[in-house]
């Protein structure tokens, strides 16, 4: 297979990569050349990795660490760094100076720029805010905002001062934020008066105002002005405006062990009540520093996107990104709004470096004709990046095509448990179609066999077999930490086993073939939906689909749902057509015994397929928790189908 592109000797030479290589090179003896051997030296060396980059990327800590590791054998158990005491937002803002720290752009039009300076001030305030209202170190802060400055500055202003901070994006329903805010109990809620969607102005204070009432433990609302100049704060009683919140001053950085809590992220909450996913400071800089330093070759005063809410890990990871001195660009709205191209049109704007985005998106701009590369001008465009779910080769060949032939397309892969990847992109490799370039960097991936044996090119668990600094402090409201040990670490003992169905390749790239829960298993055969959605993408009049086992007859039966284009109805042709692709390009397995036309797929509100939800509303089975759902009314066209019953 020929590479879709290649990075030219100057820009291998000219990558943070290929300096810390000469670094590690110099400093020990040894003589990396490429990135297998870094990757090989990262893992086989891990303190001495973990060590250098701490020094590399300037993490910044008021005492350092007695050691890198203790207890490195123990997964989990293991301690990052301990002796060392730090502060989260004080490693994100250093720079204090009239560069933009943050640009925010809306689907109204709206554009507003933050300096370095300005946010430094603002979090002051805001900390100072906090501190008049008795938030302490270790007490939770949640928000409960769109994708905006004012969200970044009370995270900061939150870590500044050692609470823990927690997010939910503004289209969660009301069941859904207090399945999340009301396990962990927070102080002091912020939010937003509403936020813009597709055209629309949608109200927030009225589901505000129940969640203040459903959990005690909010003692202040502390409301953003978005829709409104003034939002009118009647309905609640101890709410005060972000504008008038706090007193100006210097922000102060109390400084912390590497593990105390920073974040507290949320499982999808599909299946079952979310689990509170607990992060630490440490381990969350210096997890997104190497991702961002190393894998995305950022530097001071580059331009970064990622289109995200506040709900979804890679808002917490785009956000770190100002630790390297980079502007972070914001975007609240709609990626289709007023069409697809509204993303591409501020990319050219802003000159955006780096710009991530979702196979979905992807995808959809290619079934709509958008063609960047003739509609754009994108000169400083020099990395692509997309994660959420796997990105099939014809959407590789879509980028390099259709948007930019000199770009770096990193499909990445990771996940909110770990906050972070084990799947990157890498800057010095070539990229192939259908593949992620590389195992993340420190990151011991393997892909195990159900007796949990190593497995080369072909598919089984992947599983992580040596600690990172990002493991999860635990789960919250887990003292004894069952939850947290049964999560990862009951399947494979002593081994972190993630929930994907992936392979390692002959180039040491992965393919991820979707969750290991929604694994397909006709006549025994282990099927990854990706492998079926890959060549369903390519039919025009499919819009997406979602597959799942059917129990059937002693056996399980694959059931292909699709979502058409306006106006197109499932004829015996495109029935056909849809058979033939998948048989052609995969094999007769994979081949669904019933293809069945809905209105809609339910997705999270973070924009992931729930094949298991659909699957168990299928069977008969309850969906519990649909208010994780974006659409939870898509699940009716799914109850009772008769074309399942025969």
């Amino acid at each position: 297979m020929q590479p879709l592109w290649s990075p030219s000797p100057e820009r291998i030479a000219d990558t943070n990569l290929t300096r810390f290589m000469a670094r590690v090179n110099a400093r020990h003896g040894t003589a990396l050349r490429d990135y297998p051997s870094l990757h090989a030296w990262s893992v086989d060396r891990s303190e001495a990795f973990w060590s250098e980059l701490w020094e590399f990327c300037a993490v910044r800590a008021e005492h350092p660490a007695r050691a890198v590791l203790e207890n490195g054998n123990l997964m989990p158990g293991a301690k990052w760094f301990p002796g060392a005491r730090l502060n989260f937002a004080a490693n994100l803002l250093w720079r204090s100076d009239s560069t933009p720290a943050l640009i925010f752009n809306n689907e109204r039009g709206t554009r507003r720029e933050v300096t370095f300076a300005q946010l430094r001030a603002e979090v002051g305030l805001v900390a100072a805010g906090l501190r008049a209202e008795g938030v302490i170190a270790g007490d939770r802060v949640a928000g409960f905002l769109p994708n905006l400055p004012e969200t970044i500055i009370a995270m900061l202003a939150t870590a500044s001062i050692g609470a823990t901070w927690s997010s939910c994006s503004p289209d969660f329903g009301v069941a859904g934020v207090f399945d999340r805010f009301g396990q962990i109990k927070p102080k002091i809620l912020f939010a937003a008066d509403g936020y813009f969607y597709g055209g629309k102005n949608i109200q927030s204070l009225p589901t505000v105002a129940e969640i203040a009432a459903r959990i005690p433990s909010i003692q202040k609302v502390i409301v953003v002005s978005y829709l409104n100049e003034r939002a009118d704060l009647a309905s609640l009683p101890a709410a005060e405006h972000f504008a008038a919140f706090g007193t100006p001053g210097e922000p102060t950085f109390e400084q912390f062990p590497f593990d105390h809590p920073l974040y507290i992220l949320y499982s999808s909450g599909t299946t079952g009540m979310p689990k509170c996913i607990v992060h630490g400071a440490g381990g969350t800089l210096i997890q997104h520093l190497k991702e961002h330093v190393f894998h995305v070759d950022l530097r001071g005063g580059d331009r970064i996107f990622y289109f995200t809410t506040c709900g979804w890990m890679m808002w917490n990871w785009l956000v770190s990104a100002l630790a390297v001195g980079a502007t972070v660009m914001l975007y609240d709205g709609s990626p289709f709004h007023p069409d697809p191209r509204v993303l591409w049109r501020m990319a050219e704007r802003e000159d955006i470096d780096i710009f991530g985005t979702s196979p979905r998106f992807l995808a959809s701009c290619e079934k709509e004709g958008v063609r960047p590369i003739d509609e754009f001008k994108l000169p400083a465009l020099r990395t692509l990046l997309s994660t959420g779910s796997p990105l099939s080769s014809e959407s590789f060949q879509y980028v390099y095509r259709d948007v930019k032939q000199d770009v770096l397309l990193g499909s990445i892969s990771g996940g909110t448990d770990l906050v972070a990847c084990f799947a990157q992109a890498c800057p010095i490799q070539p990229v192939y179609a259908g593949e992620i370039q590389c195992r993340a960097l420190g990151m011991k991936v393997e892909i195990f066999d159900e007796e949990g044996q190593p497995l080369h090119g072909q598919k089984g668990e992947l599983v992580c077999t040596a600690p990172f600094p990002s493991m999860p402090i635990g789960f919250w409201n887990d003292p004894d930490g069952l939850k947290y040990r049964s999560a990862y670490y009951e399947r494979f003992p002593n081994v972190w086993h993630h929930g994907d169905y992936a392979e390692l390749t002959a180039r040491g790239g992965v393919i991820i073939y979707g969750r290991s829960d929604a694994v397909l298993n006709p006549g025994g055969v282990r099927i990854g939906t990706a492998e079926i959605y890959a060549q369903v993408d390519q039919i025009d009049e499919v819009l997406e689909s979602l597959a799942i086992g059917q129990d059937w007859q002693g056996d399980v039966r694959v059931v292909l749902f699709v979502r058409l284009r306006p106006r197109l109805t499932l004829t015996d042709d495109l029935k056909k057509k849809i058979v033939t692709a998948i048989r052609t390009n995969a094999t007769p397995r994979h081949v669904p015994a019933k293809i069945i036309q809905v209105s809609d797929i339910p997705r999270t509100i973070s924009g992931k397929m729930v094949e298991l939800a659909v699957r168990n509303i299928v069977h008969g089975r309850p969906v519990k928790n649909i208010d994780a759902l974006a659409n939870p009314e898509a699940l009716t066209y799914f109850r009772d189908l008769p074309e399942l019953q025969t």
